[in-house]
């Protein structure tokens, strides 16, 4: 299992992935789920993978490739040659949509149904940050101001804390601290998530430096704030009274 969220606000964009892979419960490794698909002086996109290994990988090297040039052009088409995001988008849609469809037809025996999903989040040119959520069929969807957050992957134990506590206006170092207390919430509740978690935060501000960072098992923040999270939830529960039906008369309750 898996959990990535990307959370596009006002003020820059921050996407967050677990590492872990399972093929049971004496079956764990590593595997990165944050990847640069591009960085360089025009353009910077990020893409967080969730579902079967096998599509991911080939969607990866298919991106790196290049896609087949469409009729009349010579060059592959590349994440490096999208004039904007949501062609970018696109591409990546395609190629989803491609591998998945050739890994479905090898499996068609085995009565299995590969799943893959994406998040596709970052810049090109002059044009504003952007986040996609790209679904197993290659269509996609944008991350809007309404609700500033996507997620893939394992993602019930997170969400409740991002539609509390995350808005478009949210400060961008606040909303590392809201995914961060997110992915907490989901490594508590569900061991095949897991640590190193990849993070990284592009700021809207283009002189402001993107950050990039991978949290440890002993990261000292992120042990800090599990713990620190943990107090003030269980100090939050005992300030709320007790329900009153709880001490009434027996009639009442009936």
């Amino acid at each position: 299992m898996t959990y990535c969220v990307g959370m596009l606000v006002e003020a820059g964009l921050v996407m967050i992935a677990d590492t872990r892979t399972n093929a049971g419960v004496d079956d764990i490794s590593v595997y990165r789920k944050l990847h640069i698909l591009a960085d360089a002086p025009d353009r910077l996109v990020v893409a967080a993978s969730a579902g079967n290994l096998s599509i991911t990988q080939s969607v990866l090297a298919s991106l790196a490739e290049g896609l087949a040039p469409h009729e009349g052009e010579s060059a592959p088409r590349t994440v490096a040659t999208m004039p904007s995001m949501f062609r970018v988008a696109q591409l990546v849609g395609e190629a989803v949509h491609a591998c998945r469809a050739d890994i479905a037809r090898q499996l068609e025996t085995a009565q299995l149904s590969p799943s893959c999903a994406m998040l596709v989040g970052g810049r090109v040119g002059p044009g504003p940050l952007a986040l996609y959520r790209i679904y197993a069929e290659g269509n996609f969807i944008a991350c809007m101001r309404e609700q500033p957050f996507l997620q893939i992957g394992e993602t019930k134990y997170g969400k409740p804390i991002l539609d509390r506590a995350l808005h478009y206006d949210t400060p961008l170092e606040e909303v590392v601290k809201v995914g961060l207390i997110s992915f907490d919430s989901t490594l508590r509740s569900n061991l095949a998530v897991g640590r190193p978690l990849d993070l990284i935060s592009i700021p809207a501000e283009r002189a402001r430096p993107v950050v990039s960072r991978r949290i440890e098992s002993d990261d000292a923040y992120f042990n800090d704030l599990s713990t620190r999270w943990s107090l003030m939830l269980n100090e939050a529960r005992a300030t709320i009274p007790d329900p009153p039906f709880m001490s009434a008369p027996p009639s009442a309750l009936r």
